[in-house]
């Protein structure tokens, strides 16, 4: 019995992680909503690359989306960086 109570809140927790890994996020702004696709991220980099301790949504203004949130790693991994790349109206 305590062996399928264990199966099964791994298997519950697995099934939370892998829907928390393919929501899309999206960042509502006036030049166009930037969609941020979890997914495709999260396969490519390490959780600590955009998450400090717990991951969670991260608060993404302007100022940190043009720097170190994503401009600065796009450049170092060949990502978009031209405005129309990510704002899509």
């Amino acid at each position: 019995m305590k062996k399928l109570i264990v199966m099964l809140m791994l298997i519950a927790f697995a099934g939370v992680g892998v829907a928390i890994a393919a929501d899309n996020v999206v960042y509502e702004n006036k030049k166009g909503n930037v969609t941020f696709d979890h997914k495709t991220h999260s396969e490519t980099l390490e959780c600590s690359k955009c998450h400090e301790g717990t991951p969670a949504k991260i608060a993404i203004d302007k100022a940190s989306a043009h720097k170190d949130a994503c401009k600065t790693c796009h450049k170092e991994t060949s990502g978009p960086t031209k405005c129309n790349d990510c704002h899509k109206k």
